[in-house]
């Protein structure tokens, strides 16, 4: 197969792509960036060329598997020890799809083209059915929110040491008060999560609590994701969905810094605070820049440097969703003063290799709040 594909190389180039398909995040948003990239032939050859993918690796999601299986050329078998081979060979690289590593989208493509994934009619019938189910009324707008906790990794790899990810969780109840704002605003709260560590105690039936309440799929997770309103997420795989059908999130207790989603425009966040335990203060957004915690992956990271990492207040959630949802309904007005700190705050960071443009903001009324951090 190798010496085929080389042979006809002059006349047309053959791909392989694995995909990377055990998590969500990288399984939804890496691909999308990759046909976004392709679409705008960045990344790709100078010649005709035709990508094939193939697993190698265990499904994370089957209704997106589906999805992708009928956009993406995949092929029915495991063709890793060809492309291995493919590569190892002088002038391998031309027939190895260049996947991007994550789900960055650095040139700012996914705000210039359509999504790549749609639902067939009777998807789109599921869906309504499943929204049925859940207790949403016909129309009737729904956010979904989502935070992350341990208890997902801990399934997935039971016999690995996942807590240096740890850094990233964050606590459910804190996002209860915001449920409770966007019922009162007529729109349902949805609690996304397909392993979570406890479940919540509501008795508003507008806060559905789809993680723990027998009705979560894998179907239902997409669409919910596809259809929502908007998206409350801490940073984590499953706000892949929404980003790839061209949803807006709003990111509460985001961190490391550096890595927010800055490149979307429309999207807002907000990021743990840090505070130094040694000197017993909060470090400004400018000393988490300069001693690289803007860019710690890992909680020893963090824990090395005697920073102590605080989770966003419900208060702070709460004004955030407010903010998201009139910035839909077009309501929301800025002031001059809102604007300067926006200014300042942007201005703290450089295009890099993380960050192309800086089209997103960070919450208006945690920036009142915290402008000693500036």
């Amino acid at each position: 197969v190798v010496v085929i594909i080389r042979i006809i190389s002059p006349f047309i180039i053959i791909r392989l792509g694995n995909l990377f398909s055990s998590r969500i995040g990288h399984f939804a948003g890496n691909l999308e960036v990759y046909l976004s990239e392709r679409d705008r032939c960045i990344n790709v050859p100078n010649r005709k060329f035709v990508d094939f993918f193939f697993y190698s690796s265990s499904i994370c999601n089957t209704q997106l598997s589906i999805m992708w299986n009928r956009t993406l050329h995949v092929l029915p078998f495991n063709v890793s020890l060809i492309d291995r081979l493919n590569r190892r060979l002088p002038g391998g690289n031309i027939f190895s799809i260049k996947m991007p590593n994550n789900d960055r989208d650095i040139h700012g493509l996914l705000a210039k083209t359509e999504p790549h994934l749609s639902f067939t009619d009777e998807e789109e019938r599921k869906g309504k059915d499943g929204l049925k189910a859940l207790g949403v009324q016909n129309q009737t707008p729904f956010v979904c929110f989502h935070a992350r906790d341990s208890m997902y990794l801990k399934k997935l790899q039971p016999f690995s040491d996942t807590t240096y990810h740890d850094y990233r969780d964050s606590d459910i109840k804190n996002y209860l008060l915001a449920a409770e704002e966007l019922s009162r605003r007529g729109k349902d709260a949805i609690r996304m999560g397909a392993v979570v560590k406890e479940a919540l105690t509501v008795r508003d039936p507008k806060i559905i609590d789809y993680a723990t309440n027998g009705l979560r799929s894998d179907f239902m997770d997409i669409y919910l994701g596809a259809k929502c309103h908007f998206f409350i997420s801490s940073g984590t795989g499953i706000d892949a969905i929404p980003m790839i059908f061209r949803r807006l999130s709003a990111f509460v207790n985001f961190i490391p810094l550096e890595y927010g989603r800055f490149w979307q425009p429309g999207h807002l966040f907000i990021p743990k605070k840090h505070w130094l335990s040694a000197q017993r203060r909060l470090m400004t957004f400018r000393e988490i820049i300069d001693s690289g915690a803007g860019r710690f992956l890992n909680g020893n990271q963090f824990k090395q440097l005697g920073i102590e990492l605080i989770e966003n207040t419900p208060e702070e959630i709460k004004d955030l969703v407010i903010e998201m949802d009139m910035r839909l309904e077009g309501t929301w007005q800025s002031n001059k003063e809102d604007e300067e700190l926006q200014k300042r705050f942007w201005s703290l960071f450089s295009p890099s290799e993380l960050n192309g443009t800086f089209c997103a903001r960070i919450g208006v009324e945690f920036l009142r709040q915290n402008r000693n951090l500036l």
